[in-house]
């Protein structure tokens, strides 16, 4: 756990094939507030009851996939050791000056060996979620537009070298393991969760062939309802559907897989349970994977293995 440093994912940077479209589905259909957008043509989101300026960001592209993942640190000083840290351990960083995104500090930016790319800042303008810090209603009528996520929550990236990166996010960044999967011979993982916070997981990743690709972006809701209004949401809108609403072994969270317009796979999630540094990893073997990742039909569909952007 590292509250006093990494503290949470921050935002996702996702590439689109047709902008108004995925503006439309993100704005309507999901019932995110778009906050901006800039010269670059990126387009600027939050879900209601988060407080930084933005938490989605979506450009457009010839191709989808995920530009950069980037995680909210405690203050500059904790940015100045990251970047520092970082640097001894071997991995090259780059600044990205405040303002290049929409009202959002410097950024330290470097690659993992998946050829992914994370962010870490410390600054992020304060917009609110519509509710006054002193004396403030449940919740605002946002809440209730679309699909109404509560947060930005995680991301799932494939690529080959995920010890690699497992070693940057734990010796480096102070995450630690929560769950993971092994491959048929018992040792090598197939997949990994880890978690900066008290979360189930910040950010999980799979082996893959295929370096620097995206299984999905994931959304909070607070109940198991909401994730069910949400399938009701997403059928009246067409959304194409990967799996869902079910639970998964491994978190132990409600879920929904769906597609964007460009074929972006996302999540809503629920749920998950509370994780503690003096936690032991829980491990499922790969003759139970199935229930690992859909506890209910307790198998794998090859959609779900194999699409990613």
């Amino acid at each position: 756990m590292a509250m006093t440093g990494v503290l949470r994912p921050g935002h996702a940077v996702v590439r689109v094939l047709d902008l108004e479209e995925s503006v439309d589905f993100y704005g309507r259909v999901m019932g995110l507030k778009e906050t901006g957008r800039d010269k670059n043509g990126r387009v600027y989101f939050k879900c209601w009851d988060e407080r930084d300026h933005n938490s989605f960001v979506i450009r457009k592209a010839d191709r989808a996939g995920l530009d950069a993942f980037g995680f909210k640190v405690r203050d500059k000083a904790t940015l100045e050791k990251l970047d520092s840290d970082l640097k001894a351990y071997g991995v090259a960083t780059e600044r990205m000056p405040a303002g290049e995104m929409l009202e959002t500090g410097e950024r330290v930016r470097f690659q993992v060996p998946t050829g992914h790319i994370i962010e870490l800042y410390a600054d992020k303008k304060d917009v609110g979620n519509g509710m006054p810090y002193v004396n403030p209603e449940a919740w605002t009528p946002d809440a209730e537009k679309g699909i109404a996520p509560i947060r930005m929550d995680h991301c799932l990236i494939y690529g080959g070298d995920i010890d690699g990166n497992r070693k940057i996010f734990e010796e480096v960044l102070g995450f630690s393991l929560v769950e993971r999967v092994k491959l048929e011979d018992g040792v090598t993982d197939l997949a990994t969760w880890l978690t900066c916070s008290t979360k189930a997981h910040d950010i999980a990743m799979v082996r893959h062939a295929e370096d620097g690709k995206l299984h999905h972006v994931s959304f909070l809701l607070d109940s198991w309802e909401r994730v069910l209004r949400a399938a009701d949401l997403m059928s009246m809108n067409r959304v194409s559907i990967d799996i869902g609403p079910t639970r998964h072994g491994v978190t132990r969270g409600t879920t929904i897989y769906f597609f964007d317009p460009s074929g972006n796979r996302m999540e809503t999630f629920c749920g998950g349970y509370q994780w503690y540094p003096d936690m032991q990893p829980v491990t499922w073997t790969w003759d139970e994977v199935g229930a690992g990742v859909f506890y209910h039909d307790r198998k794998l569909n090859e959609r779900f293995l194999s699409v990613v952007t």
